[in-house]
């Protein structure tokens, strides 16, 4: 499956979701719901963000791998490789992802956490 097919699998899965909006990151295109990530779509495959608590579970389904980023596991999101997602799998792990960003607080629109500047001393 190509990042391009995997895409239009995760945009049907979410038909109807009126605020779900497209926004490119990691190399691929992401899927935010009230300004959280539900999951990516890329050449390495679905990046689906599920919390700390279901990722273990997760993590024993077939084609499961947590994401790493400059070689730390982020917790709470797992990668699933292209090789394992049917369409139904696909559908599965977006229900996972978006039973756990419906519990999250909706972020204000271009809105991005302040950055802390150290003052030299």
């Amino acid at each position: 499956m190509t990042a391009d097919d995997l895409a239009e699998n995760v945009r049907a899965a979410l038909a109807g979701m009126a605020t779900v909006r497209e926004v490119r990151m990691f190399g691929g295109i992401g899927f935010m719901l009230d300004g959280n990530m539900i999951a990516a779509a890329s050449k390495r495959g679905l990046l689906v963000r599920i919390g700390k608590a279901r990722q273990p579970d997760a993590l024993l389904r077939p084609g499961a791998r947590p994401m790493e980023m400059r070689g730390r596991v982020m917790e709470g999101y797992v990668y699933v490789d292209p090789s394992a997602l049917t369409d139904a799998a696909t559908r599965e792990w977006l229900q996972l992802a978006l039973a756990f960003v419906q519990t999250l607080r909706p972020k204000p629109s271009g809105s991005k956490p302040a950055r802390k500047k150290g003052r030299p001393t």
